[in-house]
């Protein structure tokens, strides 16, 4: 957890939202021992505020790929450091002259925050699930410098990993083509099965949280964590090189 005041929290918590991407790419990156993806990223983003201090909005416009790239440890040339080098100018945009605490007041509402995220930037933008846009308001509510009224209106995140848990666990079967597929660790395209299989995830979190009467996104990090564990790790899950999760 980083240290520091509500609004250098609220800072960092929509600064890693902004690059909270990638797992179509992450094979490819260099990671930490032990550490998947996204815990790679996190840490080194981390280890960056905490000696040099967080990037302001004026900073975070001015970001390029090689900037990024060195301070997530990672190859410039990666296509994902130019990605995460335009979605944090286009946060830098986002934010302009506001503090984030003022940003992500959004009338306390977590809906109303996601909507103003997918509208303002286009990595936001996930017609039909947004994962990335509706993770924000949770991880600030988690975070403790955030308070919304709707929260548990928010659905599962929708990933790659949630369906994947889902289907070792036996609740999502997959046609047979589509499941050689994903288990020969072949790219999946982003499109119609790639859709479906997160709608699915989405569907059935639906009627398991209103089974176990929790909300939707109590059950996600279930399922997340879950999917931390050896025999999740051992089983392919698709990979779709997508800016939205």
């Amino acid at each position: 957890m980083l240290q520091g005041t509500a609004e250098d929290v609220a800072l960092f918590t929509l600064t890693l939202g902004a690059i909270n991407f990638g797992s179509g790419w992450f094979p490819t990156l260099r990671k930490r021992p032990g550490r998947s993806g996204s815990r790679t990223v996190a840490a080194a983003l981390t280890e960056h505020v905490r000696a040099h201090g967080l990037w302001d909005a004026g900073r975070l416009r001015e970001l390029d790929a090689a900037t990024v790239a060195r301070t997530l440890g990672q190859n410039p040339d990666h296509q994902l450091m130019d990605l995460y080098a335009q979605a944090l100018r286009r946060l830098g945009t986002f934010l302009g002259p506001r503090a984030a605490l003022d940003v992500i007041a959004a009338d306390g509402s977590a809906e109303a925050l996601a909507s103003q995220l997918a509208a303002s930037m286009p990595f936001f933008d996930d017609r039909g699930f947004y994962k990335r846009a509706q993770i924000v308001p949770s991880d600030l509510a988690l975070a403790k410098v955030a308070e919304f009224r709707d929260l548990d209106n928010l659905t599962v995140f929708a990933d790659n990993l949630v369906p994947h848990v889902l289907r070792v666990d036996g609740v999502l079967r997959y046609e047979t083509g589509l499941a050689a597929h994903i288990d020969a660790q072949e790219l999946l395209p982003a499109g119609e099965q790639e859709r479906e299989i997160r709608a699915c995830a989405v569907h059935a979190c639906e009627l398991i949280a209103a089974r176990m009467g929790v909300a939707p996104r109590t059950l996600d990090a279930w399922l997340w964590n879950r999917g931390q564990e050896p025999r999740y790790k051992a089983v392919p899950r698709h990979r779709t090189r997508t800016v939205f999760y």
